[in-house]
């Protein structure tokens, strides 16, 4: 059934519900409605007891029936459809009509024993189902028993009657139904088919037309997301569009300048007054053009290996710091270092935990002014990297954004190594955010232990 459309779907699970219930009705109906009506058969023989027991007057057992009672014989045989009939005690039974032999030896016997005054049986007169009650009672002052029966075809009759009613009632639901089931289908998947063409849309790079739904049911809160994917799509192809320009340009400049140079030494020209200086130019652009390019591969190679199982190692994290700030130390020896490291040791990729931290300090020094403080410590079950500069503030729409590689740095600038820190961090199941400081900006590595 999934493969066909989900109106389709939707109107046959209302027909098989609505099916299933009919046909679960047609067979509890009758047996419920036989048992109903079977009180009703022994509350009407009651009734007619009662109707003969009030017309005499008598305190021994039930009531006295007199001999006048004998001469109503149209009384006897026609009250509500329940037939009487008289047992005395000494078995002798008195009729104003034929009885069946088995049917009279069975109520003498069930009389004998009866030790209620009224008691309901069941039983059978010619092969044909009867209910009948048995009631002691006084006859010319002799000790008697009232049987009065009714037969079964008159609860057959109701029951029949009235589940023909019920099944033609359950055939108009069920055949209706349809009518609001198509409807209902036809209302809920109309949506559901907009959003297919909608989302096709932005499979193919149409983003343009904005998905709007008055609707706050969970087909309201789907189109909502899709909405939300649309803005995210245009921002980021936006955003990459402007990412891929600033790329090129940037990798443009130092091939142009190594160019421009290398041609102007085979004139026999020194654009830096030197050879060996304008050489030194071209040596700085080579190396320039390395790490952009070097960047760019390694966000590739993440991007791939984010598919992959992490190969992890058990390493010093403290020590790892250390080891990366000596090499840094000579980038710019005016800044002053302060370093609170406890030893702690963290599982993950050694190689990827080295770039990472070397971009966020090569970012660190960028910014710095004259100080670079850094931190490790556990809390909460987590241990917490802090790396501190005293440079200018980050602008405020720039601190959640400034991680993803196709978002402008501050200062405007394009640099992936944020980026690529955010990629490696994340991917050790770690979360790292930068919050601007009354003085200078924090950024903040939670390591999961």
């Amino acid at each position: 059934m999934k493969n066909y459309p989900l109106s389709v779907q939707i109107w046959i699970v209302i027909a098989i519900i609505t099916l299933s219930i009919s046909i679960l009705l047609a067979f509890i109906l009758p047996s419920t409605l036989r048992s109903f009506f079977t009180r009703e058969v022994y509350a009407s023989i009651h009734a007619a007891q009662d109707l003969v027991f009030n017309q005499f007057d008598s305190n021994v057992y039930r009531d006295y029936i007199g001999p006048d009672f004998f001469g109503e014989e149209q009384v006897l045989e026609n009250i509500r459809t329940v037939k009487h009939f008289i047992i005395y005690d000494d078995n002798r039974p008195i009729a104003s009509f034929s009885i069946s032999e088995d049917f009279l030896k069975k109520a003498q016997e069930q009389a004998i024993v009866q030790r209620n005054i009224s008691q309901e049986y069941s039983g059978d007169i010619n092969g044909k189902k009867v209910f009948y009650i048995i009631s002691k009672c006084k006859v010319l002052n002799q000790d008697a028993f009232l049987v009065s029966y009714m037969g079964d075809s008159y609860r057959e009759d109701l029951v029949q009657t009235l589940f023909k009613r019920l099944i033609n009632l359950m055939g108009l639901v069920f055949l209706f139904s349809w009518i609001p089931a198509i409807l209902l289908s036809r209302y809920l998947s109309k949506p559901l088919v907009n959003l297919e063409k909608k989302v096709e849309k932005l499979a193919n790079n149409e983003w343009n037309e904005p998905i709007e739904l008055n609707r706050r049911d969970e087909i309201g809160k789907l189109g909502y997301s899709i909405e939300h994917l649309r803005k995210q799509l245009i921002r980021q192809d936006e955003a990459e569009q402007s990412f891929l320009q600033h790329v090129s340009h940037e990798l443009k400049t130092p091939v142009m300048v190594i160019q421009s140079f290398t041609q102007a030494i085979k004139d026999g020209i020194y654009p830096k007054g030197t050879l060996d200086d304008s050489i030194d130019v071209i040596d700085n652009e080579a190396k320039r053009l390395e790490k952009k390019i070097k960047n760019l591969l390694y966000l590739t190679k993440l991007d791939y290996l984010s598919n992959h199982e992490i190969d992890k190692v058990n390493f010093s994290l403290d020590s790892l710091i250390k080891e990366i700030i000596e090499r840094f130390y000579w980038h710019r020896t005016n800044i002053n270092w302060n370093l609170d490291l406890i030893p702690i040791s963290i599982e993950g990729d050694l190689e990827q935990w080295k770039i990472a931290i070397e971009n966020l300090l090569d970012n660190q020094i960028r910014y710095a002014n004259s100080q670079i403080l850094i931190s490790l410590k556990k809390t909460d079950n987590k241990t917490l990297l802090r790396i501190w500069n005293d440079g200018p503030h980050i602008e405020e729409n720039l601190l959640n954004t400034m991680f993803n590689k196709f978002n402008k740095g501050y200062k405007g600038e394009f640099g992936l190594g944020l980026a690529i820190a955010y990629k490696i961090i994340n991917a050790h199941s770690s979360n790292i955010f930068a919050i601007n400081e009354k003085e200078g900006v924090s950024f903040y590595i939670e390591i999961s232990s």
